[in-house]
């Protein structure tokens, strides 16, 4: 009696899976993002591929590291996180996969996109990818879809098991990072400062890089005023009093607040209006905002 054969597309050994998160700047208007699920799926169909975003600004390499770092903790440990906002593509840009102390891997250029998971998290491994050995078979011609080519490929290799992070290419020392220039949040002279790293973008809300717990050592309670005020460069750009909540339902409608958000950082927000847009305020390195208690 003969054994019978494996049905095509099923793997023929059993291995350990992981997610395969997708991020790009691609948007959804074209089949870019199709492309990079149709490359992952003819590395293994039984993979899992889910999406951070695909609305990154077009080249913005700061938004896409915040991104990452939004959400990488919230995935189970293993999870392969693939980036691709790469203005640089074709250049000599190095391809890398990280890994986090977390526990989590990232494919991605070496641009700056892996800036606030060093940051936040940590990189404690990384990785060149050998694109040699790593890209999709007949794409050795191919230079401007390395997202497609050689991320999507990679990642989906690494989630599915069929390569180790070992198997990437050789060792690189995660000092050398591309970082981008990032600002540690400071408290002195009874006030903290940071800088507005993100907005909420539906609702327009400013993300600070303040942590919760640096702001609590200004002793400051939900009911409290504190004003804010933000910089672009070294020019004060806007300035108001804010009530510190805990929700938004604390305030009025049209009113501004200050308030904890889901990563446990200080941001400001109008109840059921949008803040940025109010003020035509940006985000970024160059975005500074200081939260002073009003005694």
């Amino acid at each position: 009696m003969t054994a019978p054969r494996s049905r095509p597309g099923r793997r023929a050994h059993n291995r350990s899976m992981s997610a395969l998160v997708l991020q790009s700047d691609f948007g959804l208007d074209d089949g870019a993002v199709s492309a990079m699920y149709g490359v992952a799926v003819g590395v293994d169909p039984g993979l899992r591929i889910h999406d951070v975003t695909h609305n990154i600004p077009p080249y913005d390499i700061w938004e896409g590291s915040y991104r990452l770092a939004q959400v990488l903790s919230y995935w189970p440990e293993g999870t392969v996180f693939v980036s691709v906002v790469d203005p640089g593509v074709g250049s000599d840009r190095l391809s890398v996969v990280a890994r986090t102390a977390t526990g989590h891997l990232v494919v991605t250029p070496d641009n700056g996109t892996l800036t606030h998971l060093d940051a936040i998290f940590g990189i404690t491994e990384l990785r060149e990818i050998d694109e040699t050995r790593h890209r999709r078979p007949g794409s050795e011609e191919s230079y401007t879809f390395h997202g497609r080519d050689i991320y999507a490929f990679t990642g989906a290799r690494l989630a599915a098991g069929i390569a180790s992070f070992e198997d990437v290419g050789p060792a690189l020392d995660p000092a050398a990072l591309v970082r981008l220039p990032i600002a540690e949040p400071e408290l002195a002279d009874g006030r903290v400062t940071g800088t507005i790293d993100t907005l909420d973008v539906r609702y327009g809300s400013l993300w600070t890089s303040i942590p919760r717990t640096l702001f609590a050592q200004l002793g400051v309670g939900p009911g409290d005023r504190v004003t804010v005020r933000v910089r672009h460069h070294d020019t004060v750009v806007h300035a108001a009093q804010v009530t510190y909540a805990r929700s938004f339902a604390a305030v009025e409608v049209g009113e501004s607040l200050l308030y904890v958000n889901s990563l446990d950082r200080m941001a400001i927000a109008i109840n059921r209006g949008h803040y940025a847009r109010a003020f035509s305020l940006g985000t970024g390195a160059s975005w500074h905002v200081t939260l002073d208690p009003v005694r």
